[in-house]
């Protein structure tokens, strides 16, 4: 199997790691001799030095609560945090968490992760610099940012599906590309460049609900319902074949998992069919946003 193929396999299929898949990116980036491809996963592997370097998926709008307490033993347990109390200089840090660590760590967040959420704590320091802010006649003597765990669930898919469409869009650009030998690039490097700008940091959002950049394409499909994801469908210009074959594929996963509540096998490979259409120009649609398309909508159909 070639390694184009082998990482698609890998892209589409959840039971592999997506450290392991990007470790096979590691090998294509060499083959490619692409540094901005190489930068990239190298940094999703072992994490990103400085807060400029990441992307808008890895910057997640949150909100925060704490502990208060006040006098004759009252106080206040796991209550919203009012960040606009903050000095001006430290609201815009408080509203986001900024993901910066490997990957790998985030996937082990997920899997030991027992609730909807995870908590990032606040400085002590800085708690102790602005506790009387928030409550009339209470301190705060705790406070942590509140992470949804499905923020984190879709981090990991946005990389995986940013790179499935990358390796799609260079198999359509140069098929043998991933057995290049070392120092004969297959592509030419402005070729390889805009098609790694296009589907890794092209027309990328943040994957938290409600940010601001978070509004190109809005979500109207609502949790395990067809008629919502059909007629999302539709309005991006999907065949009612294709449409179809989805249903087929919903229907079948769901016989492996009644419950809906992660996307089967069935369904990646009917998104991996969609994607690989835009790639090649049989849909009307640009690599990088028929990724977000289908991404949000059968994640939001599978309440993801």
């Amino acid at each position: 199997m070639s390694l184009l193929r082998d990482i698609q396999d890998a892209a589409i299929d959840a039971r592999i790691d997506i450290s392991v898949v990007l470790r096979k990116c590691k090998v294509l980036a060499a083959r490619l001799g692409n540094e901005a491809f190489k930068q990239w996963v190298e940094f999703e592997l072992n994490g990103y030095k400085t807060i400029k370097d990441l992307p808008d998926y890895r910057i997640l709008s949150v909100h925060s609560k704490g502990h208060f307490s006040g006098p004759f033993w009252s106080g206040l347990r796991n209550a919203d945090i009012p960040i606009s109390c903050l000095p001006e200089k430290f609201q815009e840090s408080f509203r986001h968490s900024y993901l910066m660590d490997p990957i790998s760590a985030y996937v082990a967040l997920i899997n030991k992760s027992k609730g909807s959420a995870l908590q990032e704590p606040w400085p002590p320091d800085f708690v102790a610099s602005v506790a009387d802010r928030f409550y009339t006649g209470m301190n705060c003597v705790a406070a942590w940012k509140v992470i949804a765990i499905n923020s984190v669930v879709s981090l990991v898919d946005v990389v995986r599906n940013k790179i499935l469409s990358f390796v799609l869009e260079i198999e359509s650009e140069a098929p043998d590309a991933g057995e290049a030998q070392i120092n004969s690039p297959p592509l030419p490097q402005e070729k390889v460049t805009q098609v790694f700008n296009t589907n890794i940091y092209g027309n990328v959002h943040n994957v938290a609900a409600g940010s601001t950049n978070f509004a190109q394409i809005a979500l109207t499909v609502q949790k395990h319902d067809i008629d919502s994801l059909v007629n999302y469908l539709r309005n991006h210009n999907i065949s009612e074949k294709e449409i179809s074959d989805l249903e087929k594929a919903i229907h079948q996963d769901s016989k492996e998992n009644p419950k809906q509540n992660k996307i089967g096998n069935k369904v990646m490979s009917w998104m991996t069919k969609m994607m690989n259409k835009a790639a090649k120009g049989s849909w009307e649609i640009s690599s990088s946003v028929a990724t977000s398309v289908l991404t949000k909508a059968i994640n939001s159909y599978y309440g993801l």
